[in-house]
């Protein structure tokens, strides 16, 4: 996190434990932190992560079935103990929070699920959200929380303002503000492109934390050190999403780029080693499972051969 990023999170923790184990919390006390969740979004996303650590940490039952024993100035130990306790769960809240930020660490309630080449599941989680995966794609899935560790999946996701649905990827994390969205992993970068809603997306740069939101028809390629968001048009998002029934659409693409994506979804791969091969444009639908689909489309409409090489379907003149 950059400088900023962490103050604003020391902050948060702050107000969590100050709430939780004041003896009492006035009206004056709600307003002040509601007027620092207002200043900003970011307050208020580090003020959800702060209180999920502190849920984490379960110090809230310790704190208050602790009661200090003593006969000796009772009213000081109380104080001294107060103070010692807000300290421990500053650092215990803290520590949790750092550790969760990006959320690399599993965590017990987290479940694994993934699809082999070619495949294409459906979760249905406990609150009503779905998640379609996509071929070749692992994910941690929790309550409200899912780590996409590789491949693509879609998201819809039932709301809930209290409780945002988070997506971490490659470093980066996309906050859920009543949403349809993909999300593409790579090692390097993450993208989402929002198909309904809205949708905050976070990179975690070197300097600082990039930020930018989402709305219907922005696809958003983040980096570790920035976030470039463009705009497509809903017929070009459905296309792109085509392999939630199965399909992939091709519009003027490149066969390079054909063969690639087929590879994506089929064990067999498709090799192009012709530049001028690589150029030739098409136009179509396909099933994502059949490469014999796109060879014989090669075969008839542009004249190309085909032929068997250590396993690979090898394509040109």
């Amino acid at each position: 996190m950059s400088a900023n990023a962490k103050a604003i999170q020391a902050r948060a923790v702050e107000w969590i434990v100050q709430r939780q184990t004041a003896e009492s919390w006035s009206e004056e006390d709600q307003a002040s932190l509601d007027a620092w969740l207002a200043e900003s979004s970011e307050h208020l996303l580090a003020y959800w992560r702060a209180e999920d650590g502190w849920k984490r940490t379960e110090l809230l039952g310790a704190l208050r079935s602790f009661r200090p024993q003593t006969r000796q100035n009772p009213d000081r130990t109380r104080i001294v103990w107060a103070r010692r306790a807000a300290v421990a769960a500053i650092v215990a809240v803290a520590g949790v929070v750092a550790a969760n930020y990006f959320g690399e660490t599993p965590q017990p309630s987290e479940f694994t699920y993934s699809t082999v080449v070619g495949e294409h599941k459906t979760l249905a989680l406990a609150d009503g959200s779905q998640i379609e995966m996509n071929t070749d794609t692992v994910l941690r899935a929790s309550r409200r929380k899912v780590v996409l560790l590789k491949g693509e999946a879609y998201f819809q996701i039932k709301h809930d303002a209290a409780h945002p649905f988070m997506v971490y990827a490659s470093g980066h994390r996309i906050v859920d503000l009543g949403t349809k969205f993909v999300v593409k992993s790579a090692p390097d970068r993450v993208e989402v492109a929002l198909v309904e809603g809205s949708a905050r997306v976070d990179s975690d740069g070197k300097a600082s934390i990039h930020s930018a939101l989402l709305k219907p028809g922005d696809v958003a390629v983040a980096t570790a050190t920035s976030i470039s968001v463009t705009k497509k048009t809903a017929p070009a998002l459905a296309k792109e999403l085509a392999w939630r029934h199965g399909n992939l659409v091709f519009d003027n693409t490149a066969l390079a780029d054909v063969a690639a994506e087929f590879n994506r979804y089929n064990r067999r791969k498709i090799v192009i080693t012709d530049p001028k091969v690589s150029r030739l444009t098409i136009v179509g639908t396909f099933p994502a499972n059949d490469e014999e689909a796109i060879i014989n489309t090669a075969r008839e409409v542009f004249g190309l051969q085909d032929r068997q090489e250590n396993g690979r379907i090898v394509i040109s003149r």
